[in-house]
């Protein structure tokens, strides 16, 4: 049975020390900061690993040990040199959350496609300028971070995303966005930073990061509330009967009392 452990590990002269591989039940290993150049094949043999941070080193390319480790969760690639991901990490069917921020990808890794699992997916600061169309199969994805890439217009493909909670688009060159009221699932949206001159459209529960931002959401919180008051009715109050000389034709009395004039709602 293997151990619930974990391991923060020094690293002197970036080599990793050989007894390492002998603990085969961890299943969490930190090697952050450790100026590392490569892994060693004996990574692979850590099979029951499930959180592995590789962030802060000096990586150009993923090692193929990552790839063959079925049980992982949680890998943090972040502040390396890497320029792409291999085709076998979409062998990664268990990883949940990636963090691959501060490295040097043009494109969108076509291998996180095919991962059904990942709900976290952060990607700050690359140099991303567009989005696959298929990114709206990773129906799991809930939090989506894009922050510091080189996007010049609003990925029409996000449009369809309608189960993501988290939306970062911070430090791009988005000049306009388009309506995103239609992303019923969204929480949280960061445009901050970007060449646009008034909020952009989201639902009444989205909170908003950037510039006007604070204004839009005290706006709407007053009219949430002028609205919520309108539909309290007094209790004990009764409405009279209007007869049908004195009202207006065909129930139209009835639908105003109801919903209230265009400038009430």
């Amino acid at each position: 049975m293997p151990l619930d452990c974990s391991l923060i590990l020094g690293v002197r002269g970036r080599q990793i020390p050989a007894e390492l591989w002998a603990q085969q039940g961890l299943r969490k290993l930190y090697l952050s900061d450790a100026g590392l150049r490569e892994v060693p094949d004996e990574l692979a043999e850590l099979q029951h690993l499930r959180t592995l941070a590789l962030d802060g080193n000096e990586l150009m390319e993923l090692p193929e040990a990552v790839c063959d480790l079925p049980h992982l969760a949680y890998l943090y690639l972040g502040r390396n040199g890497l320029q792409g991901l291999p085709p076998s990490f979409a062998q990664l069917q268990s990883l949940r959350c990636l963090w691959i921020e501060g490295n040097f990808l043009a494109h969108f890794p076509r291998a996180l496609l095919q991962l059904p699992e990942l709900r976290s997916l952060q990607l700050g600061d690359n140099r991303l300028c567009r989005l696959p169309a298929a990114l709206s199969r990773m129906a799991s994805l809930r939090g989506l971070w894009l922050y510091g890439n080189r996007f010049q217009e609003f990925p029409s493909v996000l449009l369809r995303m309608d189960h993501i909670r988290v939306l970062d688009l911070d430090r791009n060159r988005i000049a306009s966005f388009p309506d995103l009221s239609g992303l019923a699932s969204l929480r949280l949206l960061s445009y901050d930073h970007n060449p646009v001159r008034q909020p952009p459209c989201v639902g009444d529960e989205v909170q908003l990061v950037g510039d006007g931002a604070q204004e839009y959401m005290e706006e709407r919180q007053e009219r949430l509330q002028s609205l919520q008051q309108q539909e309290e009715e007094p209790e004990g109050t009764e409405v009279a009967p209007v007869s049908p000389e004195d009202g207006p034709e065909d129930g139209e009395g009835e639908f105003a009392a109801l919903t209230g004039s265009p400038e009430e709602t």
